[in-house]
């Protein structure tokens, strides 16, 4: 996790950039504190930061590691309920597995403008292959196979913009990704404006994107942008990182990414072997087909081969098809 809390201190210092004033912050489940004292060391955005933990034997560790920082306060406490008369600026919920049992509590605690910032490792449900775990526990049914770690990053989000509905709140992602072992986003909290959620049910027989797979339907998922582009374009690799090659290349594809904010990614490889292509189009010349059509595309992150692209499947389909055709050409001229 060492990168992840890389990417962390990157959100932060983008995020507070500018700023007149320092923030307050609450790390709930803090464990041992790393993530929020590197957050509080690193980016120097906090001018106050709550520390809770309900497990005694961890609780010992983070007080000690707390102790004699100036505007940090640990406390022996159950991250399900709200501190006394606390409002935040930033409340980061990064627990073992589902930070479900955690959410009406950060959501209540954080103010209109803060931040919410939510991991999620119980990636077996987000990604299907529980998938009446993630109904109890998400209300929702999961996509599975390639896509699913990006459908359980999208469950999540549907998640958090129902709950924050359910408080008079709305939710709007500055950055959200799927990454290892786990789903992170960070996601601005503002009051409800009487507009309607991009979170929606997908049914595979109407869907235009991606083959999402299976019988369907899916979701409820968030079908809006994973990320603020100008939140995007201030991340950096922070200076003394504990990954920076990790770091960088994630951040450079992101950089691209935002501009295209379909959901869900084409793999020539699996178009391949959909369409029943011999050999899979390059991703080179896939986005330069589909571009030629008048449609944008952009690397993921949530996958090495992945495209994003907001060009119809028929286009998509319609390019790689070409493309195969003529390869075989040439292959024949060749022979010939």
């Amino acid at each position: 996790m060492a990168a992840d809390r890389d990417l962390g201190v990157a959100f932060v210092r983008a995020w507070a950039s500018g700023a007149a004033e320092r923030r307050t912050a609450w790390e709930v489940a803090a464990a041992t504190g790393i993530r929020g004292l590197r957050l509080w060391q690193e980016t120097e955005a906090f001018r106050s930061f709550l520390f809770t933990e309900a497990s005694p034997a961890a609780f010992r560790v983070l007080e000690r590691n707390v102790a004699g920082r100036p505007g940090t306060e640990a406390r022996l406490a159950d991250g399900r309920s709200v501190p006394p008369g606390a409002q935040f600026d930033y409340v980061d919920v990064d627990p073992f597995g589902s930070p479900a049992p955690f959410v009406p509590a950060a959501l209540a605690a954080v103010r209109p403008g803060g931040v919410l910032a939510t991991t999620a490792t119980d990636m077996m449900v987000l990604a299907g292959a529980q998938p009446a775990a993630a109904v109890r526990r998400y209300g929702a049914r999961p996509v599975r196979g390639r896509l699913g770690p990006e459908g359980g990053l999208r469950i999540l989000l549907a998640y958090l913009a129902r709950a924050a509905r359910g408080s008079g709140r709305a939710i709007r992602p500055l950055w959200a990704y799927a990454r290892d072992h786990h789903v992170r986003a960070y996601v601005a909290v503002e009051e409800e404006n009487g507009g309607a959620d991009p979170v929606a049910v997908l049914d595979p027989a109407a869907w235009d994107g991606p083959p999402l797979g299976g019988a369907g339907p899916f979701g409820p998922l968030w079908i809006g942008p994973l990320a603020d582009p100008a939140l995007v374009s201030r991340l950096r690799v922070p200076e003394g990182a504990e990954r920076p090659r990790e770091v960088a290349p994630f951040l450079e594809r992101w950089q691209e990414e935002v501009g295209v904010p379909s959901p869900f990614y084409y793999e020539p490889n699996v178009l391949a072997g959909r369409l029943g292509l011999a050999v899979p189009p390059s991703i080179a010349e896939l986005r330069r087909a589909i571009g030629e059509r008048g449609y944008r595309t952009a690397r993921t992150h949530a996958r090495p081969e992945g495209i994003r692209t907001d060009a119809p499947r028929a286009v998509v389909e319609a390019a790689a098809v070409a493309l195969a055709s003529a390869a075989q050409s040439q292959n024949a001229r060749v022979r010939a």
